[in-house]
């Protein structure tokens, strides 16, 4: 299955809000139209046909009945033009052909798209935005429910071309990647998807499990490494992570690994402590090599919405953020933060994840991203 299919099999929620609220656009100003239809009156009403003959008088009382037979009716001049067949109104002709309703681009059809489009989480900016430019070119034109999709595809499609970038891979040995994101929002996997995918590509991968003070982070990429062949570095529970990052690139570097990824572990943008903690790695590593992290990755979970904004702000103060990996796109009808994010920030968006599955997560491309997120097919 490719991974088109599979994101729009499981962007389903997102892909169907917005593509059932683009049909229900459409339909609204066409029952518009058949309501005004059907509120006109019928010019066929009270019609006299002028060619009838008028009705005979009744016989009086007494007289003689009438013949067997009426006498032959008068010649006429001209024959008798046929009634016109009525005309079918504009649902009948709407059901009546094959072409999709269309429906006239006005201000208030805009006004309901920029609605659904902040509903999807595309945030209020770039829902302006992107209605504008969907008018430009079309605002008092007749559009289809398709045509009204493949131009709000395009225009995703344009946001999101310029910060889609692979994760860069340098020379440079190790190449130090930090994993960083608030808790929940799928670090781990990521990590172990990534250092699986890297080793597949001929790439010496080290994993250090940052996550020092939750047991089953560690185990879980202890599971990662056993099923890629990459080996894990960890410490006792509750060590100090930044001291763990120390070994970890000392280590790499002795034993010329291409990469070296560090788990982080989970903490809330608004823990002052926690984001202390998080500088204070990358002020150690870079004692091993001042040009550390080579790559800070901050993993976003779909569902949180627009929060994902605020926190794209915080660790980017913090952390140097200079990529970003959005997880759980499967679970939320909230796609569209995604398109908030790239317009907002401009960051480079290296990979996207729909399950937990290793082939799961994938390169992000933003044409595929954006078919699957209106619902438009392949």
């Amino acid at each position: 299955m490719s991974f088109f299919k599979k994101l729009k099999d499981k962007l389903f929620r997102s892909s169907d809000k917005i593509g059932e609220g683009l049909e229900a656009l459409v339909a609204d100003g066409v029952d518009a139209e058949v309501s005004g239809q059907d509120d006109r009156p019928s010019d066929s009403v009270g019609e006299v046909d002028i060619h009838a003959a008028p009705p005979e008088s009744a016989p009086a009382s007494g007289s003689a009945s009438a013949p067997a037979a009426a006498p032959p009716a008068p010649a006429t001049t001209g024959t008798a033009e046929p009634k016109p067949e009525p005309k079918p109104g504009l649902l009948g002709r709407i059901l009546g052909r094959s072409e999709e309703p269309r429906r006239v681009l006005d201000d208030a059809m805009l006004e309901s798209l920029e609605e659904l489009l902040i509903q999807a989480d595309m945030g209020v900016d770039t829902a302006v935005r992107v209605t504008a430019n969907i008018a430009e070119g079309r605002f008092g034109r007749k559009i289809s429910t398709s045509e009204l999709r493949d131009a709000l595809a395009a225009e995703v499609a344009r946001i999101m071309t310029p910060v889609a970038r692979p994760l860069p891979l340098y020379p440079q040995k190790p190449q130090v990647v930090l994993v960083v994101g608030v808790n929940g929002s799928g670090k781990t996997t990521t990590i172990g998807k990534l250092a699986s995918q890297f080793k597949a590509a001929g790439k010496t991968v080290v994993i250090a499990a940052g996550d020092t003070f939750r047991a089953a982070a560690v185990e879980q990429l202890q599971i990662w490494g056993t099923r890629a062949g990459v080996p894990v570095l960890t410490a006792p529970e509750g060590s100090d992570p930044a001291s763990l990052a120390f070994d970890a690139l000392t280590k790499a570097r002795e034993d010329g690994a291409d990469l070296l990824m560090i788990d982080t572990a989970g903490r809330l943008q608004n823990r002052q402590d926690l984001m202390e903690e998080l500088a204070k790695i990358v002020r150690v590593i870079r004692k091993v090599d001042p040009t550390a992290p080579h790559n800070t990755l901050l993993v976003l979970d779909a569902t949180t919405g627009q929060n994902a904004l605020l926190q794209v702000e915080i660790f980017r103060k913090i952390a140097d953020v200079s990529g970003l990996v959005m997880t759980k796109l499967d679970g939320t009808a909230k796609g569209g933060v995604l398109v908030a994010l790239a317009d907002k920030f401009g960051l480079p968006i290296h990979a996207i994840g729909v399950g937990e599955q290793i082939d799961d997560l994938a390169p992000f491309d933003p044409e595929d991203f954006a078919r699957a997120l209106v619902g438009a097919g392949a």
